[in-house]
């Protein structure tokens, strides 16, 4: 059963009538978390997305390990005394993988579409009056206020990357998904070898140049390499087969091992497991949809609280203890902003109260449309945890399965319940964002401009500019305080705990593997 299994997801594999000299390309043949079924990595926040971004663009700042904003696509930048105007110049040798250079045009109508989009984006282009280019290699960005968090924010490690883009896609609309994804970092998609729910296949970009001075990589920082000349996305959905797959040598990476198989693969020869980082790689939400009954209501919002046991989504996620953590906080736990503010009504599970409250907000049991994800290994045990709980407690759930690219394009739609909109789906976000209130995009409440679920609540947004502009680490926790509680109070979402998966690869074969929580790094890696 697994051989005919793994046949069918490796089933695209390089023939080996391609010839001598395709046999000896190194090629890196990865599991990850879920499959690439969209190239926009602006147009989503969906990690895949994002992954598969990194792999083909690059940025102009990259956050290292310690979230500190580092130069990337930039050679030399200037900030003027009054932190108006910040002066950017590119470095050498920049080039997209169709052979052109990149210029100041397509970095500013990069930033235009990504600031239209992102919520940390949309942030930052409130406090710029102007963009301008001074020439082809250099430009400058003119501020209307002091805003503290420019370089973060075009550094930013998880979702909705501040990714540059050649200037006829960047000008595409940003609720529109680009056609083409032709970047300027180390590899170029393969579009012709893309198929959905089987592979998505990299190679090398040859006008890619790193950083010069062979800087040490450190999350996104550092000098990228395309260290081998191929690399394939395999999706194949059963966890036991991809970690089969592994053991017996016929892929090499898998992203998000399930957690009861780690025990076997500590024990497999060549096998090895690496944690990605000091803060949790990963926290779980349910966004509720506050455009349309019953949850364009806070009291209905707050209902859902009390209908949540943390608990019981992470062990159907995870299952071990040692690797997830209850947290009742809307910034990731173990950080240092990480506070109590509002969270009293996240710890009182009780389904009874759940629905009598969902009732007193003016539910009369209409059917409640849940997207179920029945493909990605997180959300769907998630939802299906949810769907339960809702049932049992009483709500009417009409849980609508479908897979999670589909999932994807469902959320965008503002559309009423009955009419092919929603109103609950679940989704994961990175720790390290999470932690600080600016990068922590679903932490906005921007309105018709947010993200899938549209907050709004402009005591949030206040909240969360003010940090931006906060002097000392007393205000700062201060105003994360705040912050959370009035987050918690208007839902911005339902959090059920935080946690870590231990990458897994073929230690025997791979070298130079970059950790980063978050976005999996798949550059720099070498094939032995």
């Amino acid at each position: 059963m697994f051989k005919r299994i793994l046949a069918g997801a490796l089933a695209l594999a390089v023939p080996f009538a391609a010839g001598q000299a395709m046999a000896q390309e190194k090629v890196l043949k990865a599991v990850m978390h879920a499959d690439v079924r969209v190239i926009d990595p602006v147009w989503t926040t969906q990690t895949i997305a994002n992954i598969h971004g990194m792999l083909v663009y690059d940025t102009l700042f990259g956050n290292d390990a310690q979230m500190r904003p580092q130069p990337q696509m930039v050679g030399k930048y200037e900030i003027s005394p009054d932190k108006l105007t910040y002066t950017f110049t590119l470095r050498d040798n920049l080039k997209f993988g169709d052979g052109s250079p990149v210029t100041t045009k397509d970095v500013i109508a990069s930033l235009k579409r990504w600031g239209a989009k992102d919520g940390v984006g949309q942030r930052l282009m409130s406090y710029v009056d102007k963009m301008e280019a001074v020439d082809d290699k250099t430009f400058r960005m003119v501020l209307t206020k002091p805003y503290g968090m420019v370089l973060e924010s075009l550094g930013k490690t998880n979702s909705s990357v501040a990714v540059i883009m050649r200037e006829q896609e960047a000008k595409t609309d940003p609720q529109t998904q680009v056609k083409e994804a032709v970047g300027s970092g180390p590899f170029n998609f393969a579009k012709d070898q893309w198929v959905p729910g089987s592979k998505a296949v990299y190679v090398k970009n040859p006008h890619y140049v790193p950083r010069p001075g062979n800087e040490p990589a450190s999350s996104f920082a550092g000098s990228k390499y395309a260290g081998v000349d191929r690399i394939e996305l395999v999706w194949i959905s059963d966890s036991q087969t991809a970690m089969s797959a592994l053991i017996n040598g016929e892929i090499d990476f898998v992203e998000a091992p399930q957690i009861d198989f780690l025990p076997m693969l500590e024990k497999a020869r060549g096998v090895k497991l690496m944690k990605t980082g000091n803060l949790d790689s990963t926290v779980g939400m349910i966004r509720l949809n506050h455009l349309h009954p019953p949850f364009n209501n806070p009291k209905a919002r707050q209902a859902l609280y009390h209908l949540i046991n943390q608990e019981d989504f992470l062990r159907a996620i995870v299952g071990n203890p040692e690797y997830y953590k209850v947290c009742h906080g809307l910034l990731t736990c173990g950080s240092p902003l990480a506070n109590d503010g509002g969270s009293a009504m996240l710890k009182d599970y009780n389904p009874k109260k759940a629905l009598q409250l969902l009732k007193e907000a003016g539910y009369n049991g209409e059917p409640i449309v849940v997207l179920q994800a029945t493909d990605h290994n997180t959300i769907t045990p998630a939802t299906q945890v949810l769907v339960q709980a809702m049932r049992e407690a009483g709500i009417n759930v009409d849980a609508q399965a479908m897979d999670w690219g589909t999932v994807v394009t469902r959320r965008a739609k503002k559309d009423p319940p009955a009419q092919g909109g929603w109103n609950i789906f679940v989704t994961t976000t990175g720790g390290v964002g999470s932690s600080n209130p600016v990068l922590h995009t679903w932490l906005g409440a921007a309105c018709d401009k947010g993200l899938f679920g549209w907050p709004c609540d402009a005591k949030i947004e206040e909240l969360r500019n003010a940090y931006a502009f906060a002097q000392t680490d007393e205000e700062k926790k201060k105003i994360a305080t705040e912050l959370q509680t009035r987050a918690l109070e208007q839902v911005v979402y339902i959090p059920f705990g935080q946690w870590t998966v231990p990458l897994a690869y073929r230690a025997d074969r791979l070298e130079g593997i970059v950790p980063n929580t978050g976005l999996a790094v798949l550059w720099n890696i070498k094939k032995k």
